[in-house]
């Protein structure tokens, strides 16, 4: 079962108008009532340019709606679109209502980049909610900096990067790569590693810093390490050598509908989670609606947010998405991190009195969102956010059961010593 992607028009519908007020009847997730009062001069809030009016402002989103990775980034839209809307009904930002111009990167990283040079040039959008693969991210990165441009980019990644127009909204390495690895290496007395990945930036970064956590850290071993292109579904050949290996586990970061074929072969060759242990950093309760729980049952996620956390920000979180988008709908790690995006830009936003990026970015750091559905999370000066890590264990019907929570915040660490 896949989620439909929204389409730009999705509102115009009668279910989604209806849905739209529902959700402005809700309460906004314990949020602050925002004033509906007329914001400040657009002079004074606008100085460079941006698509901003008396009454509106417009932000930019490009994810892939199309293609291997719209099975992933379809949840980022539904959720950066259910915050804008959320925010627009509490009365917008400054007074002005948020105005989106979606544009589909299509799973292409030339794509990614033209559309990402559209939204800044020729829309001048205030900011743009983006991004998931770390080739989409770099493709688009330069097109960034060079405009002044400003990306909220959601998605759990290698680390090994900052910059001045990006917030990560999602983890970097460190929190989710070294915590997963600690825990099987204490908790599950896990030895050997067989390091396996989709083929591009972010599994090969990830598995480098893993193989290094593993063999200077945990004095560990990795027996095996591939790689495959993004929309491979042929795994015969990595599973038989698994089977010849015999590691203590699979360490796992193939992404998009590749992992749909992955773990049904899997399960057809017997490598289950009764006889393989199997830790993945990439697969959510979205790309789980695709593999079928039944396929990946007893595996683990390493995340920081799964959707049957038990707190009351992410019950009203769940109840407006399952409003907006069905009952069936589910939210995955990298969803709930796109829905973080608009919130806080609306907070660096109102901090800064200006819709100017330098002024924005001035005022993110130490930004405090307390009513984030993954619990509370702090901006830190290096625009990632300091969050909690959590090990997930696949149910047969898409969710997970949390096995491990780390007690603290991890402070995020894009650049640690001994892993580049």
């Amino acid at each position: 079962m896949s989620r439909k992607p929204p389409f730009q028009n999705e509102l115009a519908s009668p279910s989604r108008r209806r849905a739209a007020l529902t959700l402005a009847s809700l309460p906004l997730l314990g949020m602050p009532a925002f004033s509906r009062a007329a914001g400040p001069a657009t002079a004074v809030v606008n100085t460079t340019g941006r698509a901003v009016t008396d009454t509106e402002v417009t932000v930019g989103q490009l994810h892939s709606a199309t293609g291997t990775m719209a099975i992933s980034e379809t949840g980022s839209i539904q959720a950066e679109r259910l915050a804008i809307e959320q925010i627009n009904a509490a009365g917008g930002i400054l007074g002005r209502q948020i105005k989106i111009i979606q544009e589909d990167g299509a799973s292409d990283w030339p794509t990614f980049a033209e559309k990402a040079r559209k939204l800044l040039v020729s829309d001048k959008v205030a900011t743009v909610f983006g991004c998931w693969t770390s080739a989409s991210r770099k493709a688009v990165l330069p097109v960034f900096e060079k405009e002044n441009g400003l990306l909220y980019y959601p998605t759990f990644y290698e680390g090994l990067e900052q910059s001045k127009n990006v917030f990560y909204t999602g983890q970097e390495a460190t929190q989710q790569i070294l915590a997963s690895l600690n825990w099987l290496h204490e908790e599950k007395k896990a030895k050997t590693f067989y390091l396996v990945g989709s083929d591009y930036i972010w599994p090969r970064t990830s598995n480098k810093i893993a193989r290094k956590h593993i063999e200077n850290v945990l004095k560990g071993e990795v027996v095996g390490e591939d790689y495959f292109p993004l929309g491979h579904t042929q795994f015969g050949s990595l599973i038989n050598k698994i089977k010849l290996k015999k590691p203590d586990v699979v360490f796992a970061d193939v992404v998009g509908g590749s992992n749909v074929s992955f773990y049904k072969q899997l399960k057809a060759a017997g490598v289950t989670a009764d006889k393989q242990k199997l830790l993945t950093l990439s697969v959510t309760e979205d790309e789980l609606l695709g593999i079928g729980g039944e396929n990946a049952e007893g595996f683990w996620s390493c995340m920081k947010y799964f959707q049957s956390l038990d707190n009351p920000n992410n019950k009203k979180f769940v109840a407006a998405f399952k409003a907006k988008y069905g009952a069936n709908a589910v939210i995955g790690d990298v969803t709930q991190a796109a829905y973080l995006g608009p919130w806080l830009w609306k907070m660096a936003v109102e901090k800064a009195g200006s819709f100017d990026v330098d002024k924005v970015v001035a005022a993110a750091p130490g930004q405090e969102f307390t009513d984030a559905p993954e619990g509370y999370v702090k901006v830190d000066p290096n625009h990632h956010l300091w969050s909690r890590t959590r090990v997930g264990q696949i149910r047969k019907d898409g969710q997970f059961d949390v096995v491990f929570e780390t007690k603290d915040l991890i402070k995020p660490d894009p650049f640690p010593k001994g892993y580049q």
